[in-house]
């Protein structure tokens, strides 16, 4: 199985490929989002470690138990043959209805199948009040006239 676009990546395919990954965790979809994956990949999530399809799926649910009405916005930052990193936002409430921001930086680490072998996440979260969001599309694939985080700013 390969998922393109597969390394060495170009300015142009290194883009693509951040676009796939936001498309993908703006699904919500634990197993959907796995598949990007290798079966043994490596992830740092914040202070959590974890190998495996499995893990990530599991990881991936009970995140967006809590995060709710998540909306995700990637940046490339840069690229190498194999090698992307992004910076990133996204906006979320809790069960309590406080909102957030979080903001990040990932570190990703691709096979020659265009598969994501590594994954190292830097994450801080934001309190912001309802007023203050940003992200407003419907539940889904951000628009593609939605501004990046450089146009809003972030």
């Amino acid at each position: 199985m390969t998922r393109p676009p597969l390394p060495p990546f170009t300015a142009e395919t290194a883009v693509q490929k951040v676009r796939l990954a936001e498309d993908a965790w703006n699904s919500r979809d634990p197993v959907a989002v796995s598949l990007a994956y290798t079966t043994d990949s490596h992830w740092r999530n914040r202070d959590s470690f974890m190998t495996g399809r499995a893990a990530i799926v599991s990881f991936l649910a009970a995140k967006w138990e809590r995060e709710l009405d998540y909306r995700l916005v990637k940046e490339l930052w840069t690229f190498g043959d194999d090698r992307i990193a992004v910076r990133f936002a996204y906006e979320w409430h809790d069960a309590a209805g406080q909102w957030f921001r979080s903001h990040g930086n990932e570190n990703w680490r691709f096979d020659t199948a265009g598969l994501m072998a590594e994954r190292h996440a830097s994450i801080n979260d934001q309190k912001i009040a309802g007023a203050q969001r940003l992200f407003h599309w419907p539940q889904s694939r951000r628009p593609d006239d939605h501004p990046s985080l450089t146009e809003l700013g972030l």
